[in-house]
């Protein structure tokens, strides 16, 4: 009985996928996932990726946000070719190399991960940080928001390090238990916070973006030589 009903989601799930019309448009135009779709539609909304910035994506594989971003990087919006600005990708796991990012491999909260962080940046403030990062769920809903949780922390503590003082964190959260939680303290930590969910999220998941503007008095790393 347990297979049966097993097969009938399986079989739902690929149906919802091979019609999605994100997925088609990610196989269209070479995107390695419809994540891309989201941080475009973020992108839009907020105008906060311009050619010659300073991006970290951190949980980077498989690389969707990563391309967008080089995307955005090269003067015809092309995904091979110059580029104008630097792009780190950051992910314990493997990821396929993208022309002209920069990947990590590795976790950032380590001495070895960030002193290799540090000498990509050379002294370098971040504009913006992006994190699509998502824990493996359990399915007990206090332990999935507790892992939630720490996965933002991680990231606003991240972008806290990193940032310019007018530079942008995009981070994946859930909406659910301690979602509030994570709300505040975007607001302890930025001047501007948006709540998003973008068009290309699926309607059936809880999952919504953070995003915080300009990291509060002191906490955004000034510009050298400035």
């Amino acid at each position: 009985m347990k297979s049966s009903k097993s097969k009938r989601v399986n079989r739902a799930w690929l149906h919802d996928h091979l019609t999605d019309p994100y997925v088609k448009a990610a196989q269209r135009e070479g995107y390695r996932s419809r994540a891309a779709y989201k941080l475009k539609e973020i992108d839009e909304a907020f105008a906060l990726i311009r050619p010659g910035q300073v991006a970290v994506d951190l949980g980077a594989t498989p690389g969707a946000w990563s391309q967008y971003l080089r995307r955005r990087f090269a003067p015809e919006g092309a995904a091979a070719g110059a580029l104008d600005g630097t792009i780190i990708a950051l992910d314990i796991l493997d990821f396929e190399p993208i022309e002209g990012v920069t990947f990590l491999q590795g976790d950032f909260r380590e001495d070895e991960v960030a002193a290799r962080l540090a000498a990509e940046l050379a002294g370098r403030p971040v504009d913006i940080v992006v994190s699509d990062m998502a824990p493996n769920l359990s399915g007990i809903p206090v332990s999935d928001a507790a892992r939630v949780a720490h996965l933002v922390e991680l990231a606003v503590e991240f972008a806290l390090q990193h940032l310019k003082p007018e530079g942008a964190l995009v981070c994946k959260a859930f909406h659910g238990s301690g979602y509030s939680q994570l709300v505040k303290l975007f607001k302890d930590s930025f001047r501007i916070v948006k709540p998003i969910k973008p068009k290309a999220s699926r309607d059936k998941s809880a999952e919504t973006f953070l995003v915080g503007i300009g990291p509060k008095s002191g906490k955004g790393v000034a510009e050298s030589g400035k």
